[in-house]
């Protein structure tokens, strides 16, 4: 065994056992004061197990961690580089079925090959971590120090049966997935932002500013992307909101998708963007590739961080600057977080119509005071008001999308920028998401509406081809 693959033996002191945590429940005793307050369960999270036999489970889970160990302890990793996959998998079950006849240990065909292949992640894969990325349900994944993984399934945390072996199991995956895009993490550069090979966004901290354990995060990347008849059929907005969002789109006003982490800001912007012509040059900026455009003519630019010596870097403005040279009928900046929110607004006010960016705020009005903040951290010295004029001419709408407490993504407003009313940006909404209550399974109830304003922009959707119906303005009487 090992033929090809065996590196000289070393003497491995046997690793030590993770204690297991205890978790203490505090007794729960409301005093007459609390009696309105709601009892919250006082309970750790409980992954719940779907094996029914639990000991032959662990024991199973006992045999991997020492297959693992035979493994890293006896196969040479650096020769495996020119193995093919056949040859690795070939080399894995032979180990695997010597390693189970010595412990006489019967598994049957289905166990044997699920333990197989996490022998194969092991070596090859990012461990514990492979089952979890390919799970399509999975859109999450926060791993708090290597015993604890959670995962985020239909916008609700929950805590994964998943486990590393120990705090040097998860740096050893956390440095395989780092030094494959040439950056590092240790005790000097504590914390990384990278990208796997599918495209998900990766962020890792390590200790010992990571107290209990290194702290991922996986931000998975959709491979098939959400249509705006996916996310009308999910409940995210209506129909009628569709038609005026493509209207916008398509008659170029440009467009700021406002929002909070996580509440679906770059799966809207990938939306709105399937209602651009075919025909027009698109150039997309972002710091990780996340947007999936259909058109043709499209030139993606991603930034790059400082390397190792602190050089070399990239900023999403340094792409804006050289964008605007290369003849761009549309910008889509996937994010403004920064200086580089200047260039931006000059472009949307200089023959860059229909660009689009999203921002982090709570709502329009919030929205407009963060790109008012950007431009004064880009150290440019303005007066307010040319701030707000500029402002007022680059952005047309600002589409508001947020998490509600359920979990659920709503588009819960569309606001039309119109003008300065002396010193004051002056903003109409035409669509909201109103909320009306809670059920007992703490789902929200609520309904989308027009405000009954008329778009501000009715004469130039009708000047381009789209006069939308008046009826698409009225508010929601409780009939449709």
């Amino acid at each position: 065994m090992f033929s090809r693959y065996k590196k000289a033996a070393v003497d491995v002191a046997p690793a030590a056992k993770a204690p297991a945590a205890k978790v203490e429940t505090p007794a729960n005793s409301p005093g007459p004061a609390k009696a309105l307050r709601k009892v919250l369960p006082q309970k750790a999270a409980v992954a719940e197990s779907v094996d029914r036999d639990k000991k032959r489970k662990e024991r199973l889970s006992e045999i991997k961690l020492e297959l693992h160990r035979a493994l890293l302890d006896n196969l040479n990793l650096a020769a495996l580089d020119q193995a093919t996959e056949s040859q690795l998998k070939e080399e894995i079950n032979a180990i695997t079925a010597e390693s189970l006849q010595e412990k006489g240990m019967v598994l049957n065909r289905e166990e044997r090959v699920a333990l197989n292949q996490e022998l194969y992640d092991e070596v090859k894969g990012l461990g514990p971590l492979e089952t979890l990325l390919k799970d399509e349900t999975v859109s999450d994944i926060l791993v708090n120090g290597p015993h604890q993984i959670f995962v985020e399934r239909g916008g609700k945390l929950q805590l994964s049966d998943v486990t590393f072996k120990d705090e040097k199991h998860l740096m050893r995956i956390i440095d395989k997935i780092v030094s494959a895009v040439g950056r590092r993490v240790d005790e000097s550069n504590p914390y990384v932002d990278a990208r796997l090979q599918d495209g998900s966004r990766f962020n890792a901290m390590v200790p010992p500013i990571a107290v209990d354990g290194s702290l991922v995060s996986i931000r998975k990347f959709k491979t098939d992307k959400l249509s705006i008849d996916d996310l009308v059929a999910f409940g995210a907005f209506t129909e009628e909101m569709a038609v005026y969002l493509q209207a916008a789109v398509a008659t170029r006003l440009n467009i700021i998708v406002s929002g909070g982490t996580g509440s679906g800001k770059t799966t809207t912007l990938n939306a709105l963007s399937s209602f651009i012509d075919d025909s027009e040059r698109i150039l997309t900026i972002e710091d990780t590739a996340e947007l999936q455009l259909q058109q043709t003519h499209v030139g993606r630019m991603e930034s790059r961080p400082p390397n190792v010596e602190g050089k070399g870097a990239v900023t999403p403005r340094d792409c804006l600057k050289n964008a605007l040279r290369m003849r761009p009928d549309r910008i889509i900046v996937g994010e403004t977080r920064g200086e580089e929110v200047i260039d931006m607004l000059q472009a949307m006010n200089t023959g860059h119509d229909g660009s689009m960016t999203t921002i982090h705020a709570n709502s329009a009005r919030d929205g407009v005071s963060r790109l008012e903040n950007m431009i004064a951290m880009a150290g440019i010295e303005m007066p307010l008001k040319a701030m707000r004029s500029q402002i007022a001419s680059a952005v047309n709408l600002i589409v508001q999308a947020s998490r509600l407490q359920d979990g659920s993504r709503r588009m819960t407003s569309i606001t039309e920028i119109t003008g300065m009313e002396g010193e004051v940006i002056s903003m109409q909404e035409i669509f909201r998401f109103q909320r009306v209550g809670l059920t007992p399974e703490n789902k929200i109830i609520g309904h989308f509406t027009a405000t009954g304003v008329r778009s501000n922009y009715a004469e130039r959707f009708k000047m381009w081809g789209y006069d939308l119906p008046p009826s698409i303005y009225e508010p929601f009487n409780g009939n449709h």
